[in-house]
């Protein structure tokens, strides 16, 4: 017999939406759990806010009312519910979509990871791919580096960013860092990953964009160098308070693509001072927690 992923012929993708956020609580995704909630799980709000949709797209996919979602809209859902790479994929089937192919760069954030996030909300981390997307992100990061989410994905792509809008393409405002080292890390790093991935469309797309556009990329990617980006200190000029310096970390987690980048600043400095000032000034609570925000409908529907 043929079926859905709970043995019923009728699944839809806004069943199967409905019974993985049930599973979910608030905990798990780094939002508190306040008396007299009536939800066992995530609410339709919170999901749309993780996800980058708007909650009327949200409640329409719920309903089959929305019946064509993009990729795109599938990945982001996926990764807010912190599916399994088999769910993501079921999830790709019930929206009339191919998964992702095999070999390609992986844009899925395991759920341990996801919840490390959550609990990580006081720190402004980013999750990459090994493309260099950014992916997902804490609300302290938004606050340091400004808001990514009325950035496209592809607009998301670090590396894009330095060699094709400047070295701070990816911030909102400038951020600096010692010497030249970023371009020739990204440029070894992107290398060993197209080693790893030699047949994802994408990468391979992105590096004969850079090679056309950038002469620098070309000169860099010409030399051959393989290796991992790796920690640096940086500057980042933000328009409240000025010069916040910050130690930035690359944590790898084996066993998938993904990388995090976690800025950090000494406890009791001026930096921690600047940086507990934006997170207060801008709604960012103890826990990493920020306040619902206006919601972009992220799809395009096709």
């Amino acid at each position: 017999m043929s079926g859905g992923h709970n043995g019923c012929v009728d699944e839809t993708l806004g069943t199967a939406l409905r019974r993985w956020r049930d599973r979910l609580s608030p905990a798990d995704v780094g939002r508190p759990s306040r008396p007299g909630r009536r939800a066992a799980g995530l609410r339709r709000e919170e999901l749309a806010e993780l996800a980058g949709l708007s909650v009327d797209y949200v409640v329409r996919l719920e309903q089959g009312r929305a019946t064509s979602p993009s990729a795109q809209v599938v990945a982001s859902l996926a990764r807010a519910l912190q599916l399994e790479p088999v769910e993501r994929d079921y999830a790709y089937r019930l929206a009339g979509l191919l998964p992702p192919p095999d070999g390609a760069i992986s844009t899925h954030v395991p759920a341990g990871v996801q919840r490390i996030l959550a609990r990580l909300g006081e720190f402004p981390v980013g999750v990459f791919s090994a493309d260099w997307t950014l992916l997902s992100w804490t609300p302290a990061w938004a606050v340091l580096l400004g808001d990514p989410s009325a950035r496209t994905p592809v607009e998301r792509n670090l590396v894009r960013a330095v060699f094709g809008a400047g070295p701070n393409g990816l911030a909102a405002w400038p951020v600096l860092q010692k010497g030249d080292a970023l371009p020739p890390a990204l440029v070894a790093d992107l290398r060993t990953a197209l080693v790893n991935h030699p047949r994802d469309r994408g990468l391979i797309d992105l590096v004969a964009e850079l090679r056309s556009t950038s002469a620098e990329f070309t000169r860099l990617w010409d030399q051959g160098a393989v290796g991992p980006h790796v920690s640096a200190r940086k500057t980042v000029v933000h328009p409240q308070v000025g010069e916040v310096t910050c130690d930035c970390d690359v944590l790898t987690v084996p066993g998938c693509d993904i990388r995090l980048i976690v800025y950090t600043v000494a406890a009791g400095s001026v930096d921690a001072e600047k940086l507990e000032f934006l997170r207060v000034t801008n709604g960012v609570g103890p826990d990493g927690a920020a306040p619902p925000a206006a919601q972009r409908d992220y799809d395009r529907e096709r």
